[in-house]
C-alpha cells in the first residue's frame, strides 16, 4: 500500500471529512513521527507496534563493480518493532481440527 492509497481508503470510510483533511492528517502523522525519532524518541502505537532509532556501527565493505574495500560512516536507521496485535493478524492460530 502506497500513501495514496491509506488516504483514499481513509477519505472513503470516513465521508464527513473531506479528502484533503484527511491527506493533510495524514501527512502531519507522518511529520510528527518522524520529528520524534529524529529527535532520538521513539514512537509507539499500541497493538501496532514501535518505531525506534538504532546506530548502525561504522564497517568495512566490499563495492562489487569497483571491487574495492569502502568505508562505510557510523549512521542511525530506523527500526520497526511489531505489536503482539499485529504479529497474531499476520500469523493467525491454526485450528486443531
Amino acid at each position: 500500500m502506497i500513501k495514496s492509497s491509506l488516504i483514499d481508503i481513509i477519505a472513503k470510510k470516513n465521508p464527513q471529512i473531506n479528502h484533503q483533511d484527511v491527506e493533510k492528517m495524514v501527512n502531519l502523522l507522518l511529520e510528527e513521527m518522524t520529528k520524534a525519532l529524529a529527535n532520538g524518541g521513539r514512537v509507539e502505537i499500541r497493538g501496532f507496534g514501535a518505531f525506534s532509532v538504532r546506530k548502525r556501527s561504522a564497517r568495512l565493505a566490499r563495492a562489487p563493480l569497483a571491487q574495492k574495500v569502502i568505508s562505510i560512516k557510523e549512521k542511525m536507521v530506523p527500526f520497526f518493532r511489531s505489536g503482539k496485535n499485529l504479529k497474531e493478524r499476520l500469523n493467525p492460530p491454526e485450528s486443531s481440527t
